[in-house]
């Protein structure tokens, strides 16, 4: 008898495995899903991008008011914001540049300015508070045009600055500093606060001057310009 032909265990590669055609043909349809989102994100980006940059910004709701100064001797109208420093309004609508701005918190001393006698930093007051008020900056400080006050005469000769950029703030803030020691305004550094010092101390005009930060390092030679106006003038 000859023997039975049993069915074979053996399955064909070809059914058991998919073709290499297949493989592909599912691998990049797979791709195809998941780049799908991807690239509608980033397409929506740019889209969203353009609604926002053409929808108008709202209207500054900012009120403009009027602030009249005295400033150099000479009068001055302001149309300035409520909210506009003493600092912004000398520098950006005054035009008189001369008041510099360092590090707008009242730290550096660069923005000194003289209100009413008193030395303030300009970038830590709002124009409008000073309403009707007399102020000095570095451009008047000069008793004419073709003329320089004697201190800033000393700056030059005591070789008192290096960059200039603090220069301003150190002169406004001398020269009160040498009006309120000749009215006996008493420091940190004054032995008996009840009587004024016979002269100003290198102790008292830096103390005096300690509110003005000179980054170039020109304090001795500032402290010497102040001693010598000081003394000359009593």
């Amino acid at each position: 008898m000859s023997p039975v032909n049993k069915p074979s265990s053996h399955v064909d590669d070809a059914a058991q495995k998919p073709s290499r055609r297949r493989f592909l043909q599912s691998a990049a349809a797979a791709a195809a899903v998941t780049a799908t989102p991807l690239a509608h994100a980033q397409q929506a980006g740019p889209q969203q991008a353009d609604a926002q940059a053409s929808t108008p910004m709202p209207p500054s709701a900012a009120p403009v008011m009027p602030v009249r100064l005295t400033i150099n001797g000479h009068p001055y109208e302001l149309q300035v914001e409520a909210r506009t420093t003493l600092l912004d309004a000398l520098r950006e609508y005054a035009g008189l540049t001369g008041t510099k701005k360092g590090c707008d918190r009242g730290q550096c001393g660069a923005c000194t300015v003289i209100v009413a006698g008193r030395r303030i930093n300009s970038c830590l007051t709002l124009a409008v508070m000073h309403e009707g008020e007399s102020v000095t900056t570095v451009e008047g400080l000069a008793p004419a045009a073709n003329a320089l006050s004697p201190l800033q005469q000393a700056f030059i000769e005591k070789d008192a600055f290096q960059c200039g950029y603090c220069t301003p703030g150190q002169l406004c803030s001398a020269t009160a500093l040498i009006d309120e020691y000749r009215n006996g305004d008493a420091s940190a550094a004054t032995a008996d606060v009840r009587f004024r010092p016979p002269q100003l101390s290198d102790d008292e005009i830096r103390e005096r001057m300690s509110g003005n930060i000179c980054r170039c390092g020109a304090y001795p030679n500032i402290v010497a310009a102040v001693k010598t106006v000081a003394s000359t003038r009593g």
